[in-house]
Order: C-alpha cells, then structure tokens, then sequence
C-alpha cells in the first residue's frame, strides 16, 4: 500500500513516501476509507516530534494524518449506516497512533465518520473534519453560543478561527476576531462583524465593551488579557492552553464525533460553512506540506491530495 510514513520521531526528514505498507485491518465498527484528501495539522507534526507518546500508544510505522475524505472501500460486520461507495469524510482519531490519513486505505472507526458534505470537493472536505469539529465543540458545548451572543474569536484566520467565526455567525452569533490587518478583510467577507489587530496591544483595550464569550486559539499573553474581554470568566475556553482553567474557563480537546461532523455539513451544504485551503499539495510532497504549516502565519487549511 502506498502512503507517507516514519519509522521513528524526528524531524520532516523522517517522513517519507513508500510502496510497501501494509494494508490495515477492518474491524467490525470500522470502515476502511479510500483516501483521496487528508488534511495537515499542527498536531501531526507534535506527533512526529513524539510529543505525544506519553497519550496514545504509538506503532511504528506511523501513518500521519488525523482527518481525511475519501469513499468507503469496505465495511466492517458491525457497520449499517455506511457502505462500499459511500462518500465519507473524517475525523480519525484513534486509540492508537499507527493508521493515519495519509494513505491509500485508512481504517476509520465509525463514531469518527459521516458522509461528506456534498457542496465540498474532496480536498474541501478533508479540511473541516478537525479543525471543524474543535470550533464547533468549543462553541456549542463548552460556550453555549446562541442568537445574540457577542463572540471574540482569537487568530480568527487561522485553520481553526475560520470555522469558528462562520460556525458563531450560523449560531446567531456577532464575532468579534483578531487576525493581522491583511486578513481583515478575509474575515469580514466570512461574516465578522469587526476584525481587531493583534498586534496594536491588548485586545481588552481595543474593545468597545466586554464580550460575551471568549475563543481562544493563542494562549500565553493572548489568554492572560482574556478576563478583561469577557463579562463572565467562566465563557472563555482555550484549545491550546490549559492554564485557562486557573482562569475560570474551560480548557476543549476536541473528540470524534460522526453526530457533530454530520451537523457541520449541514452547514456546509446551507451555504453557512465555506472552506479556505491555504495550498494542496500531492502526497509526493507532503514534506513540504508539514513545512508550510511549521512556518506558521497560514491562511486557512493545508491539505494533501492522494
């Protein structure tokens, strides 16, 4: 089977694409996806580094890739919503780290899988599936964001904030988001109602009156001003920082979840969710792919197509 794997935690070098995988196992609750997008994340290269060995049992070769769409080649005996040629993207995140996205076969557990939004290509689809379900999460669950909420959304351009800010808007929601001023008016157009810079000090001071709610996808000095842009600590939650608790809020590591994927492309479908793709690159170059995310400052998602 031909994909991009490592032998071991290191830097991009590590990472490679061969011939001579094996091909993974169905399981009953499984279905066993033919690739034909998967996105790039932050966490894959956490996970390269072994930064997360001490969370997941890992098995090497490592597969890297959490999210992915593609069309089900086969299913598991247990599996009765899914079947061969059904067009499927996914959040696969499994108990393990081994089988990853960036695969010609990926086996994907079914609470991790719905069908793909049908107004998104594959590469489209294989961008939401991670960063999609932690925006929508943070937002529904751990927020509560409804109509009328005044919502700031830090890093708002970034892969995550671009959902976010679209998701609170189909909520009901006025958002507020920080981002560079070139991408000001990125985040209007994706229906921010103002588009503050990050870079002209605190954002508590560049805010008219205190926030409803807080998304914060920064951390550090970004999250310390966080209680003076919000009525209520407990409605600010950090997906990066967990020093949020000391704040009084809610610290979110999104789960799969085929419910909340299904809702997300409802939205996508209604015209509510649209995808930004920084750049696509083919497997072959999935190197530089990790690269363009490791520099940091990208607009949107990074995707590598099979």
């Amino acid at each position: 089977m031909r994909g991009a794997a490592y032998d071991g935690f290191g830097d991009v070098d590590v990472l490679t694409v061969r011939d001579d995988l094996p091909e993974p196992p169905v399981g009953p609750d499984t279905v066993l996806v033919r690739t034909r997008a998967a996105g790039v994340n932050p966490v894959d290269l956490g996970i390269r580094a072994g930064r997360l060995a001490g969370a997941f049992p890992h098995h090497f070769p490592i597969i890297p890739g959490w999210e992915l769409s593609g069309v089900v080649e086969a299913a598991g005996p247990a599996v009765t919503d899914l079947a061969p040629g059904d067009e499927v993207y996914a959040y696969v995140r499994r108990d393990d780290v081994q089988w990853g996205a960036m695969a010609e076969l990926v086996p994907a557990p079914v609470r991790c899988v719905a069908r793909k939004p049908q107004s998104l290509s594959f590469a489209e689809a294989a961008a939401v599936p991670l960063a999609g379900l932690t925006a929508y999460q943070a937002l529904t669950e751990a927020l509560d964001v409804g109509e009328g909420d005044r919502v700031l959304v830090h890093r708002g351009a970034g892969g995550v904030g671009f959902f976010a800010v679209q998701i609170a808007v189909a909520l009901g929601a006025q958002v507020i988001a920080t981002a560079s001023p070139r991408n000001h008016g990125f985040l209007r157009d994706a229906g921010a109602a103002e588009v503050l810079d990050y870079s002209a000090g605190p954002i508590s001071g560049q805010l008219a009156e205190p926030v409803d709610a807080v998304l914060d996808l920064v951390g550090g000095d970004t999250l310390a001003d966080a209680p003076k842009q919000v009525r209520d600590p407990a409605r600010i939650v950090s997906i990066v920082d967990p020093a949020v608790r000391d704040l009084g809020g809610r610290y979110v590591f999104v789960r799969p979840d085929a419910h909340d994927l299904e809702e997300l492309a409802l939205m996508a479908d209604a015209g509510q969710l649209r995808v930004s793709i920084a750049k696509a690159f083919p497997l072959e170059q999935v190197r530089q792919a990790q690269e363009l995310l490791a520099g940091g400052h990208v607009r949107g998602k990074v995707v590598v197509t099979l």
